[in-house]
């Protein structure tokens, strides 16, 4: 009698649970048109105003291609050399040269405020988008919107979103010229919507903190990001070194720091086998993978340049390019 009671109780439960198992993995996805509703309220309460909202979202669509571009990402297969030789070809180091030239007065205006040398500024703009001219061709709320419904990064990319909507909001540039990359990074210097809020500069006075179009404010907006992440105007990135036979591999590590003397001691020298600077920097030893066992001491603004793109070969070809450039 109690078994055959267990067995009724159960039965209902057990045909929801078989229900749930079958279920289409996107059954349970909300309703994009519910969830947009639900954004726009949200966006409302955070102070964005109506119209803001309503032209954002006018047009708005999903992007399979982004969806896709972020499940997809390629993993990095060439090799440390490959990948310089393809970043930093000779044309981008021969337009960057002839840039830094055109437009140094700018440059020395904005290195003199934020305590960045023009060559790094140059260099992250060449590394980003090749001096302005690939910033990427998506819509930028389309981008942020496919991602912040999906359900991988959701809660990333609805901030960002959000902030997205607040720099319409506040003027910056129109809803349908804020083009980015298919993950919502925009303008020349490829800010993400918080990086823009936190580091973006009006610097020609104009009432827009434009990153897109205007010269200025990409290199001031550029060089306060790295001043406020720890950047040092009086140094270098780091350098190409040598190791000494038998060398301790367990010290090539960025946790590992040393002075300048230490390393000296232990047998490291110039790529040109000459003593290393005399000056005092703390240094730490990098081995780039696919590097082939080529070997650099990093100083405290590579650091700072993983701050921006936390891969190893972003942060290496914007050293390099930054010292074939050249200058200050």
């Amino acid at each position: 009698m109690t078994k055959n009671f267990a067995r009724i109780a159960l039965a209902p439960l057990i045909g929801i649970f078989l229900f749930m198992v079958n279920m289409p993995a996107h059954a349970a996805k909300q309703n994009f048109d519910v969830w947009l509703s639900e954004l726009k309220a949200e966006a409302l309460t955070r102070g964005i105003s109506q119209p803001t909202i309503d032209e954002a979202f006018a047009n708005v669509k999903i992007l399979e291609r982004v969806v896709s571009l972020d499940r997809k990402q390629p993993e990095v297969t060439q090799t440390f050399q490959q990948y310089m030789e393809k970043r930093l070809p000779k044309s981008l180091v021969d337009s960057g040269r002839a840039l830094l030239a055109e437009h140094r007065d700018i440059l020395n205006e904005v290195a003199t405020k934020y305590g960045v040398q023009p060559r790094f500024i140059v260099a992250l703009w060449g590394v980003e988008t090749r001096y302005g001219k690939y910033t990427g061709g998506f819509s930028v709320i389309d981008a942020l919107t496919t991602l912040a419904y999906d359900d991988r990064r959701s809660a990333y990319f609805r901030k960002e979103l959000l902030l997205a909507l607040l720099i319409l909001d506040e003027d910056h540039i129109d809803a349908k010229d804020m083009k980015g990359s298919w993950a919502g990074a925009m303008g020349q210097s490829q800010f993400m919507p918080s990086s823009f809020v936190n580091f973006a500069v009006d610097h020609d006075a104009d009432g827009k903190r434009d990153i897109w179009t205007t010269k200025p404010d990409v290199f001031a907006s550029a060089a306060n990001y790295l001043a406020q992440s720890g950047w040092k105007g009086d140094q270098t990135w780091g350098r190409e070194v040598t190791l000494p036979a038998g060398f301790d591999l367990s010290l090539i590590d960025l946790k590992v720091k040393k002075p300048m003397q230490d390393w000296q001691d232990l047998g490291v020298r110039r790529a040109d086998g000459t003593n290393l600077p005399t000056r005092q920097l703390m240094g730490s030893l990098v081995q780039p993978k696919g590097g082939n066992g080529q070997t650099f001491l990093v100083y405290n603004n590579y650091r700072t340049i993983l701050k921006w793109n936390r891969s190893t070969y972003f942060a290496m070809s914007v050293g390099q390019l930054a010292d074939l450039l050249g200058g200050s």
